[in-house]
């Protein structure tokens, strides 16, 4: 064989292996897989109701959280998602609530307002007054009419009252928000001023002092068609005869 032909194969083998590694390094691309679209952002809300006390007075907190999983309130510590709490603070004083989840972090802030009591005032003598000072409405969840864990020391408290002023007699009006029809709601009122009966009676409030009435959605105490709204309205309504 002679050199120019030894020549000629040495170059054919050199551009095949050439073209053999190159081809070989070719990679085929992968498809990117979609994103996953992010975490749904926490909403909270938080209200007092009422929101204007004297001092020694109780009101009641409220709130609702949604897509989170850490929720805590300044003054009362880690919450549920949902529900409500009577609270006495002896100042005025802003609560405000902070729910985290995985979609980042929401607040809400409501304020209390306390009033001090007055050096000169005159003391209150009236049974009457002292009942509209003293006994608290019981809230409920929605669509429900038991007491719940955060009303249950609401109504140990008003038993407590009633049972040292056993002249007074009342009633129990029970409250509905407005979803819901009339018959429904006029039902679910019934059941709970019921059940704020038994929880007094089970306390020592003797039941022919107490009478009940339902109305439904009829009589709102909010007007808002919102969650605070319709909560406040969710309630078992104490009133002095």
């Amino acid at each position: 064989m002679n050199t120019h032909r030894i020549h000629a194969f040495a170059w054919i083998a050199l551009l095949s292996t050439a073209f053999f590694v190159t081809g070989c390094s070719k990679k085929v691309a992968k498809a990117t897989p979609p994103s996953p679209p992010p975490p749904a952002a926490p909403t909270a809300t938080l209200a007092a109701a009422p929101d204007v006390i004297q001092q020694g007075q109780s009101t009641t907190l409220t709130w609702q959280t949604q897509n989170a999983d850490d929720i805590s309130i300044s003054g009362l510590g880690t919450v549920p998602a949902s529900g409500s709490r009577s609270i006495t603070p002896d100042s005025s004083i802003t609560y405000t609530l902070t729910a985290k989840g995985s979609g980042g972090s929401q607040d809400a802030s409501t304020r209390v307002t306390v009033n001090p009591k007055s050096v000169a005032q005159a003391p209150i003598e009236s049974e009457a007054d002292l009942f509209a000072g003293n006994v608290k409405d019981v809230y409920f969840d929605f669509d429900k009419a038991e007491i719940n864990a955060a009303a249950m020391p609401i109504t140990q408290s008003d038993a407590q009252f009633l049972v040292q002023h056993p002249n007074l007699k009342f009633t129990i009006e029970g409250h509905c928000d407005d979803r819901g029809s009339e018959e429904y709601n006029l039902a679910l009122g019934a059941s709970r001023a019921n059940a704020v009966k038994d929880a007094l009676t089970k306390d020592g409030v003797s039941a022919d002092r107490i009478s009940t009435i339902s109305y439904g959605k009829e009589k709102p105490f909010c007007s808002a068609n919102d969650d605070q709204c319709w909560q406040q309205n969710r309630r078992g309504h104490l009133v002095g005869q």
